[in-house]
């Protein structure tokens, strides 16, 4: 109670002065974003950028990522700016708070549940503090919600965002299809608003807006679509599942509860088909809810299907993937507040008025529960990142500098996993993969993991073809559990304070164990 009291004083006081939410949240933004160590899908977008010869070298390079160019574009003008990460942190920040602004500013939810909303586990936390192309989805979702009201008169406005979010990234991608799917049955099937349409509209608003969202499309398909020598297809490795597997489609559809209410189920067959029941109450009731308003019904069931089958399909994903059924039920219910109640599905079906009155209290209470669960979410990942560094890689290059370091001959091994190091110290590493000096990885043939004996051949090989005349700076992101009589290995420090296990660094120095001159 004292909790609920506390969030109503709250959201009345920023209904009173709404710009005050956006200069906390962006307050807030820069402390997080500032504190955030970046980690190595943050940075090696950047090394891509930084480090791609031309321009056609940068898009080949792009389509071994599985993600469109918009992301790496924007990183391309910003590196214009500062030729540091950082500009890439306040960019990334200030996706996000013009995306909120806009929700604030233009959805029709209450202000609790805007308050809940701006400070939950997607917008405060997921697509705020990390420097990904996932934030475009809430920016160019919100813009398109926001200026939905413009088809009337042109689909140029629409027409761009849609386009613009198709080349975000791959699940925005499909959420850009879905949307553009619901103008067009809109437009196909309802004759009045059809009508009012060509009497406002300009001759070639229709194919003009047609003809942006196709390139866009089609520009997407082909950046994301890898190279036939791509051995994980950006990061997919599992090809595609094109038969049924009860247990796979039971944690795709938990995809959808994870996004809800953030619990990703374990892997027991109790715990997924619980949950799978929850999901599909969830997604009944909202199909009941928007029975009135056949056009958001249509993108609710497109927007949830599409992504559950490419879920399914091909990805399972993370919540940063699966984030985007959270944004196609919040564009929903935002697209809802522009129609009219209408009894076309209720006459076809005979849909009882109790029924939808019962699933119109129901969503108040779902709802609430969603927003309250994201809203812990969001506050405890912004926390946790305060305290517990996302990655170790910002306190190990720091140490490295400390030390004057950073112009020593390093090799750092595993590659994939240290862009983040790479980024921040602004130079190359010699990579054992792939047996030679470089910066970001790309997934494709010729490189290859190696096991700590293949790297110390390396190391060897380097010391007696006088590559390497001193020693060497070895970082490895697991401890060395092997050694070698031919080289004299002492160890540094271990970088373990980490969120994610997979981010923490060990250094090591390495000299040949004789004299090798």
């Amino acid at each position: 109670m004292l909790a609920k009291k506390a969030i109503n004083r709250i959201s009345t006081l920023f209904s009173y002065y709404p710009w005050l939410i956006i200069f906390i949240f962006s307050i807030l933004g820069l402390i997080g974003i500032f504190n955030h160590s970046m980690w190595r899908d943050e940075l090696n977008p950047w090394l891509i950028v930084r480090d791609s010869q031309s321009f056609s070298d940068l898009i080949a390079n792009i389509k071994y990522e599985g993600h469109p160019v918009l992301w790496y574009f924007s990183l391309a003008f910003l590196r214009r700016i500062a030729d540091n990460p950082v500009v890439m942190q306040m960019f990334h920040l200030a996706i996000t708070i013009t995306a909120i602004t806009i929700f604030y500013l233009y959805s029709p939810f209450k202000y609790r549940q805007k308050l809940l909303f701006i400070f939950g586990y997607f917008t405060f936390y997921e697509y705020f503090l990390i420097s990904r192309n996932y934030a475009f989805s809430l920016l160019f979702i919100f813009a398109f919600c926001a200026a939905f009201p413009s088809r009337r008169k042109t689909y140029l406005y629409l027409a761009i965002f849609l386009g613009l979010l198709a080349n975000s990234n791959a699940y925005a991608l499909l959420v850009s299809f879905s949307l553009s799917l619901t103008l067009l049955v809109e437009f196909c099937f309802d004759s009045e608003y059809r009508k009012q349409y060509f009497n406002q509209s300009k001759r070639y608003d229709l194919l003009l807006s047609m003809a942006i969202i196709i390139f866009s499309f089609i520009l997407s398909i082909y950046i994301i679509t890898p190279p036939t020598n791509s051995y994980l297809h950006g990061g997919l490795n599992n090809g595609w599942l094109l038969k049924l597997d009860i247990f796979n489609l039971l944690r795709s559809i938990n995809r959808l509860f994870a996004s809800y209410l953030l619990i990703i189920p374990q892997r027991r067959w109790i715990d997924l088909s619980v949950c799978a029941l929850i999901s599909t109450l969830i997604f009944v009731l909202y199909l009941i809810k928007f029975s009135k308003k056949p056009v958001v019904l249509f993108l609710y069931i497109t927007g949830t299907l599409i992504l559950l089958a490419f879920t399914y399909l091909r990805f399972l994903g993370n919540h940063r993937h699966f984030g985007h059924f959270y944004l196609v039920f919040i564009a929903a219910l935002w697209l809802e507040s522009y129609y009219p109640d209408s009894q076309l599905l209720f006459n076809k079906f005979s849909i009882k008025p109790k029924l939808f009155k019962l699933a119109t209290e129901w969503h108040n209470i779902v709802f609430m529960l969603i927003l309250s669960a994201q809203l812990i979410g969001g506050i405890q990942g912004f926390v946790r990142d305060l305290i517990i560094p996302f990655s170790a890689s910002r306190e190990t290059v720091h140490y490295i500098q400390q030390n004057s370091w950073e112009n020593e001959f390093i090799m750092a091994s595993r590659d994939a996993n240290m862009a983040a190091l790479s980024g921040y110290l602004n130079r190359k590493f010699y990579y054992p993969e792939r047996q030679t000096m470089g910066s970001f990885t790309l997934f494709k043939q010729g490189r290859q993991d190696v096991e700590q004996t293949e790297i110390f051949r390396q190391i060897n090989s380097l010391f007696k073809s006088q590559e390497v005349k001193n020693k060497i700076l070895l970082i490895l992101n697991k401890k060395l559990n092997s050694n070698s009589n031919d080289l004299k290995i002492v160890p540094i420090k271990n970088f373990q304070r980490a969120w994610v296990d997979s981010e923490r660094y060990y250094l090591y120095w390495v000299d040949a164990a004789g004299d090798r001159r």
